[in-house]
């Protein structure tokens, strides 16, 4: 961090540390949400899946990234992969002509069915991508023309009506904005030149933090998201106080809406919560309030290069999702639309698993909380309470040897003679009452 700007913060340390609060109650119950990333990146559709964020070094993650979503940056990079697909398949055309081709032509007029999905998988908030990387805004933000899906593609205010939706089905709606990076309104060269993962390569100044600045007070008046996401960070020129400072901004959201949170990438001195991404940024896992997100497989955004075959399972992504509350986090996963509006069929599929799961355990998880380890063998277990409840979350491949408890998952497990087994298609762990 630039001198000058650490002065900065420390010159505005008891405005930033009034930004403080607690929790609000309905996200320390929430465990479970549902990560949206839709866009015109959602036509090509492509990236290759080749490892999860984390796994492999920058330089060879960006030249080969599994991130649709980041289709525009990836076919700038000369040489790579995508780049000769976007010529083989796409005839190197212009990215906004994506924008164009984008119709979304099967999204329920409202979005209820596209929520109602989300709901019956037991997501208690969504994340929806207002503008990513790319800079195309899903409402008509200011300052972008026609450069936004109310006056090109989908034609359509999708902000608002995955906003409305949520609100509808009782369940709480976040805002994802891409304040660190903005591909047309601040170009910058090819993320993924220099084997890092600092991203300098970003709008610093005052004009992009304005533009970005002025689209924040726009979602929030028009739709009090409970959640402001950020990404990467934002730029240094609005880290402060002034006209158009992200402080000044977070002072007007609060006001506005009590209840809302901020996540931790924006870098500066004030964050609710902190987040990390498939095996990227783990150390956010330490702090007293996080959240981990990740898609369903490799990508956000819808990628037809992948199938289940690189994703979870329900299985996985339940032991996953209790490991995370047993450590004191929820879960963010995204699922990702293709370009007509619709899940692909196996992202359906996995969340129907999710879903049979949730009805029945999801309800023991929002006052879920470690209280010591129970090992048994040849079982993967997490023994925590929930409220007066003494529960053991366990999943094993074999019959294995358990206490003395009530099972409250008989529809996929069976206990008899102090043995507990497991159905083969069981979606997620049993869960044991102990006295």
């Amino acid at each position: 961090m630039a001198a000058d700007l650490q002065d900065q913060f420390e010159r505005d340390a008891g405005r930033w540390a009034a930004l403080s609060r607690p929790t609000p109650e309905w996200f320390q119950r929430s465990k479970l949400g549902f990560f949206i990333h839709w866009g015109p990146y959602s036509v090509p559709a492509w990236g290759e899946p080749v490892a999860q964020l984390g796994e492999i070094p920058p330089v060879e993650w960006f030249r080969h990234n599994p991130y649709a979503e980041w289709y525009y940056n990836t076919i700038r990079l000369d040489g790579s992969p995508a780049q000769l697909h976007h010529q083989q398949v796409h005839g190197g055309c212009d990215y906004d002509d994506f924008l164009d081709q984008w119709q979304a032509e099967n999204f329920d007029a409202d979005a209820d069915a596209a929520v109602a999905e989300l709901v019956a998988a037991g997501g208690t908030y969504v994340m929806v991508t207002t503008k990513h990387h790319d800079g195309v805004c899903l409402w008509d933000a200011p300052g972008t023309g026609d450069r936004n899906t109310v006056h090109r593609g989908p034609k359509r205010d999708l902000v608002g009506q995955w906003a409305e939706a949520a609100r509808r089905a009782g369940i709480r709606f976040g805002a994802y904005y891409s304040g660190g990076l903005d591909w047309h309104a601040a170009p910058t060269v090819p993320i993924g030149l220099r084997d890092d993962w600092e991203l300098t390569e970003r709008p610093l100044g005052q004009e992009y933090a304005s533009y970005a600045a002025s689209h924040l007070r726009d979602l929030i008046a028009r739709y009090r998201p409970d959640v402001l996401w950020n990404d990467i960070n934002w730029p240094d020129a609005g880290k402060d106080f002034g006209p158009d400072g992200i402080g000044t901004v977070f002072e007007e959201y609060y006001a506005a809406h009590p209840e809302g949170l901020v996540n931790d990438r924006w870098q500066v001195p004030h964050q609710d919560y902190a987040t990390s991404e498939y095996k990227h940024l783990q150390r956010c896992e330490e702090a007293a309030v996080w959240e981990h997100c990740r898609g369903v497989g490799l990508s956000f955004g819808y990628n037809a290069a992948e199938g289940p075959e690189h994703a979870m399972t329900p299985l996985e992504l339940m032991r996953h999702l209790v490991d995370i509350v047993w450590r004191g986090g929820r879960m963010l996963l995204g699922v990702g639309p293709k370009a007509d509006g619709t899940l692909p069929a196996w992202q359906s599929e996995i969340l129907a698993g999710v879903g049979r799961w949730m009805r029945v355990a999801g309800q023991l998880l929002p006052d879920f909380v470690a209280d010591g380890e129970l090992e048994v063998e040849g079982a993967w277990t997490r023994l925590g309470r929930s409220g007066e409840r003494r529960l053991l979350f366990i999943d094993a491949d074999q019959v294995v040897a358990v206490p003395a408890g009530t099972l409250l998952t008989p529809d996929w497990a069976t206990v008899e003679d102090g043995r507990l087994q497991l159905a083969a298609d069981r979606p997620g762990p049993a869960v044991l009452e102990l006295p």
